[in-house]
């Protein structure tokens, strides 16, 4: 089994991905055909140039005072973590024992939230707008008329308009850990640059999915202090292990507890600079982290399309069911488990 699951990992590379490791980079949108054809159908990612040249966001938004007065009577959610990872594993503060921490979520006045993303530090309090859940058509109205309401080639060839439209800001603290979502992702970027680690959904035991009870921060705006609290009542969520960028002194014990994880093919790296798209398959694993000197903002906003729960989402689920374990951990076993689609899937960089 073994040597069958790590051969499925090669072929996928060298048939359908290429095996150099790049994303294809297309100059031009493609036709609705030909992304249906060559990276719909096949679940392939891609890059897309000169298809959002035309946004007026792309100019106003390099400008934080623009910003500042679109949005001078908006209130947002903005999420706030002690070091910039959200909606990812940590210890919690009384014990070593792991859980899946979400962020702080606080209801705050635009420019507020603006200033609180721009002064981030991750040795204090790391801001992130990053609410998902369609914001970009609801909190941030005001800026609609900056970009298109969905992407028009994309449209055609899914068969439908987006389910969400998001917009994310934040600065190079921020991180999103690995995971996937069940849609099909447009990921635009308006400033700044994007960076993001790829693995198909075939790697899917490389990144230890296991279960983690639930906690989530809790942050004072008084005095700038974060608790970690578990929820009440207990529930687990299913999370990938992987920590792609470990500290020096921690990469040996991270290379014995994710052994598949470091000594496999190597991730689909690609860096996405702004007035590019990424298309983002649904069901490829992301860890997306962002670019840019202190104070810089990272914009982008993403358009998710539903999935075609088809043949695809049926290998999928068979693949993730093979209990395939690493006998080099034994500190860690591997617990595979069914998804449980809880909506704390975004990126998430989706990112």
């Amino acid at each position: 089994m073994k040597e069958k699951i790590e051969e499925l990992w090669r072929e996928v590379r060298e048939v359908s991905l290429g095996s150099n490791g790049s994303i294809e980079r297309l100059e031009s949108p493609p036709t609705p055909l030909q992304f249906l054809k060559n990276f719909i159908n096949p679940n392939k990612p891609c890059i897309i140039s000169n298809s959002i040249n035309h946004w007026p966001a792309l100019s106003s938004w390099t400008n934080p005072s623009y910003l500042t007065q679109t949005l001078s009577s908006s209130t947002v959610s903005l999420h706030l973590t002690p070091t910039g990872a959200a909606d990812s594993i940590t210890s919690l503060p009384s014990s070593s024992s792991l859980c899946f921490a979400s962020a702080h979520v606080e209801r705050v006045p635009f420019p507020d939230a603006l200033r609180l993303i721009k002064s981030s530090d991750p040795s204090k309090c790391v801001a992130y707008a990053q609410q998902q859940n369609d914001c970009f058509r609801s909190e941030y109205s005001s800026l609609a008329e900056d970009c298109d309401s969905h992407i028009g080639w994309a449209t055609e060839a899914f068969g439908s308009e987006p389910e969400a439209v998001n917009l994310w800001i934040g600065n190079r603290y921020s991180t999103t850990s690995f995971h996937k979502d069940h849609y099909e992702n447009l990921y635009a970027v308006v400033t700044g640059e994007k960076r993001f680690l790829l693995f198909p959904p075939t790697d899917v035991h490389r990144l230890y999915i296991r279960h983690y009870p639930a906690a989530t921060y809790k942050h004072s705006m008084e005095t700038g202090e974060f608790d970690l609290e578990l929820d009440k009542p207990t529930r687990y969520v299913p999370w990938c292990s992987v920590d792609p960028f470990p500290s020096p002194e921690n990469l040996e014990d991270e290379i014995s507890k994710f052994p598949l994880y470091f000594n496999g093919p190597p991730p689909f790296e690609c860096t996405v600079k702004a007035g590019e798209i990424l298309y983002l398959p649904s069901m490829w694993f992301h860890h997306v982290r962002q670019s840019g000197d202190d104070g810089e903002l990272t914009i982008a906003v993403n358009y998710w399309y539903d999935m075609q729960f088809d043949i695809k989402y049926a290998y999928f689920n068979f693949l993730q069911s093979i209990d395939y374990r690493s006998p080099t951990s034994p500190t860690m076993p591997e617990k595979l488990c069914e998804e449980i689609d809880s909506g704390l899937d975004g990126d998430d960089d989706t990112s």
